[in-house]
């Protein structure tokens, strides 16, 4: 993937401040705000390529939910070994899928990627053998959520998985204080300013609106998944393996 520019969305004061979107100015910089503020993600994007190879199977679809620029696409078409299998990418921002398109076909595969414009509540899951879910529901709303995991479940084969990473809410009060203050010393770390990680925070109130682990679990339940683990977290944010 293409180096972006450095993320100073926030560095500046703003006398109004704008709720977050996934447009053309954090496109072009999406790389740098990620690894700068998720812990782990390229572990987690690395374990998607891994888990591609394990679980993906012939004459299937793998779909890549909120695909944003790509990363997840590509970790999978790097490890799918599987024949005639095909990977679909969804996201609902005009500017990271035209984006998107443009770091898949820079990244020659086997496996063909198509990358669609629209609405993932609104796209129909079948014979998938693997769906990812990376940091995506938390900016669905949340009376939606049951939906989409029922939806998927139901269009994921016998065996089938769904990779789930959200950043989370822990139950307890002291211990969810205690995983944002060390998030935002992550963060600091890799540069932050004070005002950035405030104003972000602000921005992001009304968009993303995480939920608790044991939430997670119980939808996924609900939906007919048998086997469900948590298999990484950093601070609040982790990711889970769901097999159907």
């Amino acid at each position: 993937m293409q180096p972006s520019e450095p993320d100073l969305i926030f560095s500046n004061q703003q006398k109004q401040i704008k709720d977050f979107a996934f447009d053309a100015q954090v496109v072009e910089v999406f790389p740098d705000m990620i690894s700068r503020s998720v812990p782990g993600y390229n572990t987690i994007i690395d374990t998607i390529g891994r888990l591609s190879q394990r679980f993906v199977t012939d004459d299937s679809n793998v779909y890549d939910l909120g695909c944003s620029l790509g990363a997840a696409t590509l970790a999978m078409r790097r490890g799918i070994s599987a024949n005639n299998a095909k990977i679909i990418g969804v996201d609902n921002s005009a500017a990271m899928v035209e984006r998107c398109k443009i770091h898949v076909n820079a990244f020659k595969g086997e496996t063909p990627v198509e990358i669609i414009e629209g609405d993932i509540l609104q796209t129909k899951i079948q014979n998938a053998s693997m769906v990812v879910l990376n940091f995506t529901m938390q900016f669905i709303e949340p009376a939606k959520r049951q939906q989409l995991i029922s939806t998927i479940a139901d269009g994921l084969k016998p065996g089938g998985l769904l990779l789930l990473s959200e950043k989370i809410t822990a139950e307890d009060n002291t211990c969810n204080e205690l995983l944002i203050d060390l998030h935002h010393d992550f963060k600091r770390a890799n540069g932050y300013s004070e005002l950035e990680i405030a104003q972000k925070r602000t921005a992001l109130e009304n968009v993303m609106r995480p939920d608790s682990l044991s939430t997670h679990q119980q939808r996924l339940s609900h939906a007919g998944f048998n086997h469900v683990t948590p298999w990484f977290q950093c601070f609040n944010f982790f990711s889970l393996i769901a097999i159907k």
